[in-house]
């Protein structure tokens, strides 16, 4: 369940992302930019939630490494997704 809402997390702060991006550029290459730059705050993120994991949770990082990957892919790929899709308008 945990895995799911940090997934759900990240796909708002990629959503908040494209929002600013949109309030800053106020087009669709400044959204793009904005789903560019998500990518390694995520990893940021990502990387902070499993260092939680294997401090404070007792996994170790061989357990929690997958958990890391997953986090990170999906809204990275969201993210490029919607850089895609909006810098080709």
């Amino acid at each position: 369940m945990h895995v799911l809402m940090v997934i759900g997390g990240g796909l708002v702060l990629l959503g908040v992302f494209v929002l600013f991006g949109w309030l800053w550029g106020a087009s669709a290459l400044g959204m793009a930019l904005a789903a560019k730059v998500f990518v390694p705050v995520w990893l940021l993120v990502a990387g902070v939630n499993m260092w939680v994991g294997v401090s404070h949770a007792g996994y170790s990082a061989r357990e929690e490494f997958p958990i890391l990957l997953l986090v990170f892919a999906l809204p990275a790929i969201a993210a490029a997704i919607a850089a895609w899709q909006f810098a080709r308008t």
